[in-house]
């Protein structure tokens, strides 16, 4: 095998997704004869996410996230630790959020069984963000569209949150983690306190910018620091920026194909549930709910979407990145089978439990 083959079979295999999603985008904006338009919200969420990836990356930078490791790594019953604080953090901070900042502390951890750990994270943050209107996107856009009360809505989904919650909780006491043996590669730097706080401080800018609480362009102080002081923060995962792009305009024009088609609304959560497994969770609620008054089977339907496949919630591709990125990672392979298992086994529970509850 050639050198520039090598190359690029490690370039797929690293960046699958990059490549899955960009020949998706290309091959439906072909077929559709349709090049997809972008909203002003799908543009902010791309916004806020490379914001967060800069104020994560430069707390990364600074040893504090390592500090914090080692903070968990010394305690007990670390697992279930992980579990319950992704799950709540995940209510307050989005999905995506909880994980930039939790996943990046796992992988930190000199412990084994960082890919389960990892695993339960993301489940935990797909149920924990599917109890609130603000907890994920596909959740927000319900809520507004539907012009519906908390209360309600928070009612509804609150069995499938709950009971998730406490099989997970159940399936952590069950990860018995043992400490590695220290390598030169294990992270070990002193905490850089002064820039620690100042990308503590430009990670509340960035959530309170989620909750609504300050405007989207106050996040342009992030951007504007890196480039004035920090450049070497900049350095984020484009990759999974450019992934998104395409998965958006992907989305976009699936919608344009399959319009005309969906009419039947007695299936809206086995069909949401189903979709997201191909086109991801938000995607599927912003073109169900065109031909649906069933919010609560759409509620359920898409947050069920959120577990199984990679593809089923953007939560999911964020994990993904961040542990096959990591550097003491190899073994992409068998993470793939273990997430696609364990996910699929959360799937099936929540398709249970809508029938039951």
């Amino acid at each position: 095998m050639s050198k520039n083959q090598s190359v690029l079979i490690d370039f797929f295999l690293k960046e699958w997704l990059l490549v899955v999603s960009a020949v998706g985008f290309v091959l439906v904006a072909f077929y559709s004869r349709h090049f997809p338009g972008y909203t002003i919200r799908e543009v902010e969420v791309l916004f806020i996410l490379f914001v967060l990836f800069i104020a994560v990356k430069g707390l990364q930078n600074s040893g504090y996230i390592s500090y914090l490791a080692q903070v968990v790594e010394n305690g007990k019953a670390i697992p279930l630790k992980l579990v319950v604080v992704t799950f709540f953090l995940s209510i307050l901070i989005t999905n995506d959020v909880a994980l930039i900042v939790i996943v990046p502390l796992t992988l930190s951890l000199n412990i084994n069984r960082k890919d389960i750990l990892v695993i339960l994270e993301a489940l935990a943050a797909n149920a924990g963000s599917a109890l609130t209107p603000f907890g994920n996107p596909q959740n927000l856009y319900i809520y507004w569209f539907y012009n519906l009360h908390a209360i309600k809505f928070i009612t509804v989904i609150a069995p499938f949150s709950l009971i998730l919650l406490s099989i997970l909780i159940v399936a952590s006491l069950f990860v018995k983690t043992e400490a590695e043996e220290k390598s030169e590669n294990h992270i070990t730097e002193k905490i850089n306190n002064k820039s620690a706080l100042i990308y503590g401080v430009l990670l509340i800018i960035v959530l309170l910018s989620v909750l609504h609480i300050l405007p989207i362009e106050s996040c342009f102080i992030i951007i504007a620091y890196v480039l004035l002081f920090d450049r070497k923060t900049l350095k984020v995962d484009y990759s999974l920026l450019l992934s998104f792009f395409f998965f958006f305009g992907l989305a976009n024009n699936m919608k344009v194909l399959l319009e005309s088609d969906i009419q039947h609304s007695g299936h809206v959560f086995i069909f949401s549930a189903l979709a997201s497994q191909f086109m991801s969770n938000v995607p599927v609620a912003l073109l169900f709910s065109k031909f649906t008054s069933n919010w609560q089977a759409l509620l359920w339907g898409t947050n069920t979407g959120g577990f199984g496949s990679l593809f089923g919630s953007f939560a999911n591709l964020i994990v993904y990145r961040l542990y096959v990125t990591h550097k003491n990672i190899n073994k992409v392979a068998a993470f793939s089978v273990k997430f696609l298992i364990l996910g699929y086994a959360a799937f099936f529970i929540s398709i249970i439990l809508y029938f039951i509850a």
